[in-house]
C-alpha cells in the first residue's frame, strides 16, 4: 500500500501538527483572555470559599457554627463574634480564648492573625500595625461569644478600621454581616 492509498502523505503530516498547535495556543489565548475580561468563571474556588477554609488554621472555632458581626463607629468599629447556638458552650469557650488572644496581640500591633489569612496587603492593616499604640483594643464577654472594640482619635487610624473591616466582611462572605 502506497502513501497515497493511507489517506495522508508524508508531507502533509507536518501540516497537520503546526495546524492544531495554532488552534490550541489561540484557544489558550481566546481562553486566557477571556478570564481576564470577567466573562469566564475561575476554576479555583472563590476568595470567599478560601478564606473559608483557611480560617480553621487560625481561628479554632468552627466558622459554621459562628457569625461575625462587624460594626463601623465614627471613633473606630466594635467586631463580635458569637455563636449561632447561644447554648454551645464549647463555641463559646473558643471565641472568647480566640478573642482575648487576639486583642492582646492587636494592642501590640501583632495583627499576624489576620495577615496570614487575608494577606499582608489587607486594606487598612499596615496602618493599624504602625498606628496600634493610637488605638484602644477593648475585649469583652458576650453571653455567646466575645466582642473587642476598636476606639482611636486619629481619622487615618478610624479610616484603617473602617477598611480594615470592609475587607473582612467582604472576605468572610455569608460568614459575617454588617451592623
Amino acid at each position: 500500500m502506497n502513501s497515497s492509498n493511507r489517506g495522508m502523505t508524508r508531507s502533509a503530516k507536518p501540516l497537520v501538527i503546526v495546524v492544531a498547535l495554532i488552534a490550541a495556543v489561540a484557544l489558550l489565548a481566546t481562553l486566557a483572555v477571556l478570564y481576564v475580561l470577567g466573562w469566564l468563571p475561575s476554576l479555583t474556588p472563590n476568595r470567599q470559599a478560601q478564606i473559608h477554609a483557611a480560617g480553621a488554621q487560625i481561628m479554632p472555632f468552627d466558622l459554621d457554627a459562628t457569625t461575625h458581626t462587624f460594626t463601623m463607629t465614627p471613633t473606630g468599629g466594635i467586631q463580635e463574634v458569637t455563636a449561632k447556638d447561644p447554648g454551645d458552650s464549647t463555641q463559646i469557650a473558643l471565641i472568647q480564648q480566640h478573642l482575648q488572644h487576639e486583642a492582646m496581640q492587636f494592642r501590640a500591633g501583632d495583627f499576624s492573625d489576620p495577615a496570614s489569612l487575608h494577606g499582608a496587603d489587607m486594606p487598612g492593616l499596615k496602618a493599624l500595625e504602625a498606628g496600634a499604640a493610637q488605638v484602644r483594643v477593648e475585649y469583652a464577654t458576650l453571653p455567646a461569644g466575645a466582642r473587642l472594640i476598636y476606639t482611636t482619635d486619629d481619622p487615618q487610624l478610624i479610616t484603617a478600621v473602617h477598611q480594615w473591616f470592609g475587607a473582612q466582611l467582604s472576605d468572610h462572605g455569608h460568614d459575617a454581616m454588617s451592623k
